[in-house]
This record gives C-alpha cells, structure tokens and sequence, in this order.
C-alpha cells in the first residue's frame, strides 16, 4: 500500500482541493476524482522524509552547475517547467540531487514557485541562486538567468580551489615535518640517548635540548595531544564568535603574501557575486545583503553590509566600502564610476575578471616562496636534529685520537 497526493478541483466552484490517500496504484486515485466528478491537477506518490546530507556535506557545485546547465537548456528549448525538472530528476548521477529535484517537481506541481521550491534545500540551492531565480520567474527571462547562474558557479568554484591549491603543498609540507621529528624524537633518538648514558660523558647543548625534548614527547604524549586538541576546539570556539572571526580574517588579510591572495579572491567573490545578481534584475539591497554572506570574510561581510546601509540612506556603495581597508582604490574608483554611469553590474564583471587573473598571480608568487621556505624549515628542523646527535660522537672520535 503506497501513500498518494493529489491536487483536484471542484467541477462546480472552481476550489482548489488537496489530499493523501493511502491505495494500492495511482489509477485508484484518478478513478475517486472522477467519481467525485472532481477535475484532476496533479498526483504522485507521497515523497518519503529525505536527508539531504553528504558525507562531505551538502551537493558538490559541479552537479549544481551541470544541473542548471542542462535545466536552462531544456527551459531555452521550450519544454514545460515540471518536464524539465523531471527529467533532470532521471537522468542526475548524484542521488542526493536527484531526491532533492523530485521535491521540487512536487512542491511546483502543489501550486510553488520554482524559486521557493528551490528555497526549502539551502544545502543545494544557496540564497544567491533562489534570489536569482525568483527574478528569473518575475521577468520571464528563467532560461537565461539559469545560463547566467552556472557560469557564475563555475567561476567562483575555480576561484574556491584556486585559493585551496594554494594550501595544500604548505599543509603537506608541515604534516610530514611534524611526522618526522615525531618518529625521530620517539623511536631514534632514545637509542642514542641510551648510547651516551652508557660513556657517562658531557653532552653539547643542542644534544641535551633534543634529548630532554624527547623525553618530553615520551612521558607526555597523551598531555601534548590533549592540549592541541584543547587549543583546536577553543580556537574554533572563539572563531565562531563576531569578534572573534573579525580579528582572525582582519589579521589573515593583514598577513604577508597570503593576505594578498585572500585580499584579491574576496575582491573577486564579491564583485562577481553582485555583478551577476543586478544583472540578473535583483535588487541592489538584496544583492548586498546575499553578496555579504557569501563573502567568506566577515571584514569584507562588515563592509558589503555597511555599504548596504549607506545604499539604503541615499549614499554610494563606494564610501564604506573604501572606509573598510579591504579594497584596492582601483577598485573603488571603478565601483564609483559605475554607480555614476548606471552600469555598475558592467563595471563589476570586469574588475571581477581583473582580479580572478590576479589570484592566479598570486597563487604562483605564494607557492614560488613557500616551496623554498618549507624545504629550509624542514632541513633545518630534521637536519639540526640529526647534527645535535652526532656532536657527541665526534667529541668521543677526537677524545680516542
């Protein structure tokens, strides 16, 4: 026995009814319509509680681009908006987008928009793309609105794993620095140790430093690997706060080399993100508010919405925003000259091309420094270590000749 929903209206007074019914086939719903000489909308099966949740956490933006991709052709060909979505439905690889899109071809058939059916699974559909489509639906121009949409995730997903790139080859770099002093201080140095205790002689400085820290780490492992976890959880504690994120990402864009790149990838995110939602017909205060909580920089996320403020009192975008420190004059200069002229969304796309060539300088100047800086760090580290256990051999060698 399957739940069914179905959607009929009354022959007579032309309401709009609603209801389940819980039978073995589709066919017996339509059979009691038509014996209650009802007119027939829409029935399905009833959709099963869905969990929308990846194990990596919401739907990758790569099927959120070919679903949208796909979904503005089809809409650009002519096809009925609940065909297409149905379709999409079928034919999506991800099983998790593909449960989400049969919700949606629901929630439109039950009377929604698209865009507040698209709205009810923020793990798939983020605010900027539901905004995008309300506006889409309102001026009828859905298929290019949706075109508009998937090259603007394309774009801000390159951007995303640009700046992550840039991460990795430090992250690796450091993790097997930590292993090796870690396999050095635990499992060689102690033989050593072992070895000079047995000649009872005077050991050099830098020897009794690398000794006593690797009793240290012996002893007290459990006490080390507790305080860093302690230190993790509270430095998540305290990032999670206003004032807290503000200090954290204010000192991040303040950093050498890698301020610069976050610096240029915010100025980026945000001047895309808004350049595509005015030149999607939404409004310049909603723009603002949707372009500050995808900032990913609560400095920048103060400023967008400080210039959403100003917008509001009858000023410019370009005050706070130049009051904020985070963008370049340039930038502001061409944000001005764009509100002057009345094509601010133009204006924005370019300095958003301007600055997505710039991260990718940026990246290559990060990477170009750090590789020399890691590989020194490293040497000194493990070499400095291995140095320090052999001082005491070669003061042994001279002591026998």
């Amino acid at each position: 026995m399957a739940q069914f929903e179905y959607t009929a209206k009354n022959a007579t007074s032309g309401q709009i009814l609603k209801g389940t019914m819980d039978v073995p086939t589709r066919d017996e719903v339509i059979a009691f319509i038509r014996k209650n000489r009802m007119i027939l909308v829409s029935v399905r099966e009833a959709p099963t509680q869905l969990s929308f949740k990846l194990p990596g956490g919401g739907v990758k933006t790569r099927d959120v681009v070919i679903f949208t991709r796909q979904f503005s052709t089809m809409i650009n060909a002519g096809l009925p908006l609940v065909q297409s979505l149905s379709i999409l439905a079928q034919q999506t690889e991800n099983k998790t987008l593909k449960d989400i899109t049969k919700a949606v071809v629901y929630d439109v058939e039950a009377g929604n928009t698209l865009a507040d059916a698209l709205s009810k699974h923020p793990k798939a559909f983020s605010g900027l793309y539901v905004n995008m489509v309300a506006a889409g639906e309102a001026g009828g121009i859905l298929d290019t609105i949706l075109m508009r949409l998937a090259t603007f995730l394309e774009k801000n997903d390159a951007l995303v794993r640009k700046v992550k790139g840039a991460m990795v080859y430090p992250a690796v770099i450091i993790t097997v620095a930590i292993i090796a002093v870690a396999v050095l201080l635990v499992f060689v140095i102690p033989t050593f140790s072992s070895m000079f205790a047995s000649v009872n002689m005077e050991l050099p400085l830098p020897t009794r430093i690398v000794i006593g820290a690797s009793d240290i780490l012996t002893r007290f492992w459990w006490a080390i690997l507790l305080g860093g976890i302690l230190l993790v959880l509270g430095f998540r504690s305290y990032y999670g706060t206003p004032n807290g994120r503000k200090t954290i990402d204010g000192l991040l864009l303040r950093a050498p080399v890698l301020g610069d790149l976050l610096r240029k990838s915010a100025v980026s995110r945000f001047t895309r993100t808004l350049g595509t939602l005015i030149s999607s017909g939404v409004s310049i205060l909603d723009g603002l508010e949707i372009t500050a909580k995808t900032a990913g920089n609560r400095v920048v996320h103060d400023a967008v919405m400080q210039s959403r403020q100003s917008i509001a009192g009858g000023e410019t975008i370009a005050g706070p925003l130049q009051a904020s420190g985070v963008f370049p004059p340039m930038v502001i200069s061409m944000i001005s000259v764009g509100e002057q002229t009345g094509g601010l969304d133009e204006m924005l796309t370019k300095i958003a091309d301007f600055y997505d060539a710039e991260v990718d300088v940026a990246v290559g100047a990060l990477l170009s420094l750090m590789e020399p800086v890691m590989i020194v760090v490293l040497g000194v580290i493990v070499g400095g270590m291995v140095v320090a256990m052999y001082l005491p051999i070669f003061d042994m060698v001279n002591a026998v000749q």
